[in-house]
């Protein structure tokens, strides 16, 4: 295995696809002569040409209706939102067409489309560019949602997302990708879609949660274990399907669970993870379940001192996770 930068392994993964598969193309604004607005494309126009790293009018509803035409068509389109933030132009194409095509002609039609977007704050983007968008979809049967929080879940990731029949959004933290590298695999391989990853065992209490939150709260472990106690934590991966057994086996392997995200907190994928283990583990349980989640406040202020409140860190997961210990 090789050492890799998080951005790298996404780049990796859609060159090599890309290679294999001459149905694969990339659209976006940027994508080709610039390289995307973080580079994540960069190169790629030099290798396949202007026929399949296409750069798009400032259109995302353009953008994701285009790709979903040549999903059905029989193309495999990477369609790249250059903001989660800006998506929302696309939210009818997302929701109303690709997420119902398959169920709408009873599977004569599918939507094989991977919709590219770099989400999260911490990187003093403000109102538009720091948006954590996952919750939005997350309530539309017919669409997998996947959150890669390393380099080798980024590639393995993206390349499950682009063999997969069905539309498949990846939502990638801007704040990963030349901050978090890590061994990524050789060869042809793959993240099931649908599969959690256990980021480190423990016994005293759970934490569950995704994407860049992945790493403050492996950083708040290890401050724990220096006092001795023991953080069992749950790297979801893909948040929709959640990993229903992965979920339930950790909350009952400590009775103690922390859900942690950066997304706001009302109406988020930890509602929903609460809720699951309320239903089907709460006699295994010794304390109320918590959830710690960005403040319900409408944007990521842009104000250096507002965003460092907004924004989740070690030192805050640490703190939650020792009232829960002590519960």
């Amino acid at each position: 295995m090789a050492v890799k930068l998080y951005i790298d392994a996404i780049r990796e993964a859609m060159q090599e696809e890309m290679r294999q598969n001459p149905n694969v193309f990339v659209l976006g604004e940027d994508v080709g002569l610039r390289g995307g607005v973080f580079r994540v494309t960069q190169g790629m126009i030099e290798e396949f040409g202007p026929e399949r790293v296409m750069d798009t009018p400032l259109a995302e509803s353009a953008i994701v209706g285009v790709a979903i035409g040549a999903a059905a068509y029989g193309m495999r389109p990477i369609a790249e939102i250059q903001f989660a933030d800006f998506i929302m132009p696309a939210v009818n194409q997302i929701i109303s067409e690709a997420a119902k095509l398959r169920y709408r002609t009873q599977g004569d039609w599918h939507c094989p489309l991977v919709i590219r977007a770099p989400y999260g704050g911490g990187v003093h983007g403000a109102l538009y560019h720091s948006q954590s968008v996952e919750a939005l979809f997350y309530h539309v049967p017919g669409l997998k949602i996947v959150t890669p929080a390393t380099a080798a879940d980024a590639k393995g990731l993206l390349r499950a997302a682009l063999r997969d029949p069905d539309p498949v959004l990846y939502f990638e933290h801007k704040g990963m990708y030349r901050a978090i590298r890590d061994d990524v695999p050789e060869g042809d391989f793959t993240v099931p879609i649908g599969k959690a990853r256990v980021a480190r065992e423990g016994d005293d209490l759970t934490v569950i949660t995704y994407g860049l939150m992945v790493h403050h709260t492996l950083t708040a472990a290890e401050r724990l274990a220096a006092d001795g106690i023991s953080t069992h934590v749950i790297d979801l991966r893909s948040i929709l399907p959640l990993d229903r057994e992965a979920i339930l086996e950790a909350a009952r392997r400590t009775g103690k669970v922390l859900i942690v995200h950066e997304d706001n907190k009302t109406g988020g994928i930890g509602a929903e993870v609460s809720a699951l283990i309320a239903e089907e583990a709460l006699f295994d349980l010794d304390a109320p379940i918590a959830r710690l989640c960005g403040p319900d406040v409408p944007a990521m202020p842009f104000s250096a001192p507002l965003e460092a409140f907004y924004m989740l860190n070690s030192t805050k997961i640490e703190d939650a996770m020792r009232k829960l210990a002590a519960f």
